[in-house]
């Protein structure tokens, strides 16, 4: 059974910078360690984008640096705080598809993994790149990902959530081009989950009839209030990421709030 750790919305700064008074290193940090200790049978740790905060090179190497200290091996895509040059220059080691993009395919023997990149840039022009986009080019390739799963059900990992969630502020920023993304999904009737970040909250349902996944961030969350416009509003609630894991009868997804996860047990 394939077991897959996932995190997303890391948002690294430079060392000594701050998230409203939390320190993203230190979190995540401690994720890994988490990690570590009680996951290093994963299969892969996914890393669903905004790996920085501001996508500067001080961060994406110290960011690189940390996720050298973990036991199972890392796959990773990129977020609207991201810029895809930068990364590549300090991770060097992550191959970009054929045409440049910061996504891949990775086949393990219950299913396949699709990591897509929604990254709405170049050009880097903010507001309207927070919004996640997939071009002809990468439909095309998520077509062709699709196609060639060869029976395996189909786990699709990207940051942007290819529909609405409810919370006013990041629908606005979400998927731009839903209608086109679930075309191709219901198309192939072979992605058995969808997963995704952006939101900095734990959200489960369906769309479509496909299931969903939205996991929070490792640093700052999502306050709760549906209603609220401004993204960047953020609260201090405990750093978690996702457990999933492929069983023949389905799929387990679990949140694991890894900063106050106790392992002392006792009858209750």
């Amino acid at each position: 059974m394939t077991k897959l750790i996932v995190f997303t919305d890391l948002h690294m700064v430079p060392e000594g910078a701050r998230i409203i008074g939390l320190d993203p290193y230190a979190r995540l940090l401690a994720g890994i360690e988490h990690v570590n200790r009680h996951h290093a049978d994963a299969d892969r740790v996914i890393f669903m984008g905004d790996l920085t905060h501001r996508a500067d090179t001080p961060s994406y190497e110290r960011l690189r640096d940390l996720l050298s200290l973990l036991t199972p091996p890392a796959a990773i895509t990129i977020g609207n705080h991201d810029h895809r040059t930068r990364f590549l220059e300090t991770f060097s080691h992550v191959q970009p598809d054929e045409d440049g993009f910061i996504q891949q395919v990775i086949d393990f023997d219950d299913c396949r993994a699709v990591l897509l990149d929604t990254l709405f840039a170049p050009p880097y022009d903010y507001p309207m790149s927070h919004a996640g986009y997939l071009c002809e080019t990468r439909l095309a390739w998520f077509d062709r990902a699709l196609a060639g799963a060869g029976g395996r059900p189909v786990l699709v990992f990207m940051h942007h959530p290819p529909h609405k969630t409810g919370f006013t502020g990041m629908d606005a920023i979400r998927l731009g081009n839903e209608d086109a993304f679930y075309a191709l999904v219901l198309k192939h009737g072979n992605v058995r989950h969808i997963f995704a970040g952006h939101v900095h909250r734990t959200i489960g349902g369906s769309h479509r009839g496909i299931p969903f996944s939205i996991f929070k961030s490792p640093v700052h969350q999502q306050p709760m209030p549906f209603d609220t416009p401004d993204t960047s509003l953020s609260v201090d609630e405990p750093a978690a990421y996702g457990i999933v894991v492929v069983t023949p009868e389905g799929l387990q997804v679990h949140n694991e709030d890894y900063e106050i996860a106790g392992r002392e047990v006792d009858i209750a």
